[in-house]
């Protein structure tokens, strides 16, 4: 009965998320195009956090998660910065947009290409992550108009403990617009939707998902030295985490990629 349980609430949830996404982006694609761009990308934003907070809620409601996001609240009245999270689950981004309500998320161009995702990205304003230059200029465009910018410093899902090699674009952008980058800490006790995850297996439930913030760096002066500091950080600070238990084997440090 347990696993029968886990089977209808992990393919309920999916659906809700699909009927919910589909659902906002018809309104959306109705309602915000006739909205000034300024306007068009903040009613975008502040209903999708409200569409993923509700989302959120669905999933603890039903017993599939245990989350504690509540450190991200902190950051909702702060100043323009890089929120640069580890990436272990594809619901990452997901339930991080659920407490901010102006972020700017870097997105590879295949998901801004999405029949599901991509016309709502594109409302909201969100930033390809292909060309490299062009994500540079308009990230840092984003920051300079006051909103934040959430950026995967891996680049993809984690598949190796405690970080994949970083690249160097988060620290590109600081440096540009002179915004700080504020670490964010994700564990995890469950491999679900992580890289290489089926997306319909269905996980053992309930799931531990937890977010803490790490060290604020401040916009940096020499590139290589930013890197390696953050990689420090995410090494030091996931050393012990849940999803050690499940990546596979520790990455060799010093591996930041251009």
């Amino acid at each position: 009965m347990r696993r029968l349980r886990e089977y209808l609430t992990t393919y309920g949830l999916l659906g809700t998320l699909a009927v919910m996404i589909l659902a906002w982006t018809v309104l959306a694609l109705v309602l915000l195009p006739p909205l000034p761009a300024r306007r068009r990308r903040a009613a975008a934003r502040h209903t999708m956090m409200a569409g993923f907070r509700l989302f959120s809620r669905f999933l603890t409601l039903t017993g599939a998660y245990r989350l504690d996001l509540e450190a991200l609240d902190a950051l909702r009245a702060g100043p323009a910065l890089i929120l640069a999270p580890n990436h272990p689950s594809a619901f990452d981004a997901i339930l991080l947009l659920t407490r901010h309500p102006d972020l700017a998320c870097i997105l590879k161009p295949e998901l801004l290409g999405n029949l599901l995702l991509g016309a709502g990205a594109r409302l909201a304003g969100f930033i390809r992550s292909d060309p490299p230059r062009r994500m540079v200029k308009d990230a840092v465009t984003e920051l300079r108009r006051g909103s934040s910018v959430l950026l995967f410093p891996e680049g993809t899902r984690t598949r190796h403990s405690p970080i994949n090699p970083l690249m160097g674009g988060v620290a590109v952008i600081a440096r540009h617009a002179g915004a700080p980058i504020q670490v964010v800490l994700i564990e995890t006790d469950s491999p679900y939707l992580g890289k290489g995850w089926p997306f319909f297996k269905v996980p053992r439930l309930p799931i531990e998902y937890r977010v803490r913030l790490g060290q604020r760096f401040e916009p940096p002066r020499d590139i290589a030295h930013c890197m390696e500091r953050l990689e420090g950080e995410y090494r030091a600070q996931l050393a012990a985490a849940p999803q050690s238990a499940w990546l596979g084997k520790p990455s060799p440090a010093g591996g930041s990629r251009p």
